[in-house]
C-alpha cells in the first residue's frame, strides 16, 4: 500500500483563489492518509476531477468541489463583506 505524505493546510483561512481551496482539499485528503484514487472512489467522482480540484482548476463544477470539501472535512464559511475583517482576526 502506498504511503501518503501529509501536506499542510494554507496559512490563511481566507479563501481568495481556487488554488487555496485545492490546497485545503489536498491537505485534508493527505492527512487522512488517502491516495487520490481511494479518495475519488469514496467521494464517487473521477480521479481526474479530484485532481483538478486539488490543482485549483477553475473549470471544476462547484458542486463537485463542495462534495470533495465536505467529504474530506473541509468546512467553508460565508461571511458578509462588512463582517469580514473582524472575523479574520477571530479565526487566527
Amino acid at each position: 500500500m502506498r504511503t501518503v505524505k501529509p501536506t499542510p493546510f494554507p496559512d490563511s483561512p481566507e479563501l481568495l483563489a481556487t488554488k487555496q481551496f485545492g490546497e485545503a482539499v489536498r491537505a485534508a485528503r493527505t492527512r487522512s492518509g488517502l491516495t487520490l484514487e481511494a479518495a475519488a472512489l469514496i467521494l464517487g467522482m473521477a480521479k481526474q476531477t479530484l485532481s483538478d480540484i486539488e490543482l485549483g482548476k477553475a473549470s471544476v463544477n462547484f458542486g463537485n468541489a463542495l462534495t470533495a470539501a465536505n467529504g474530506l472535512g473541509v468546512a467553508l464559511f460565508m461571511v458578509p463583506a462588512e463582517d469580514r475583517e473582524p472575523t479574520k482576526f477571530k479565526l487566527r
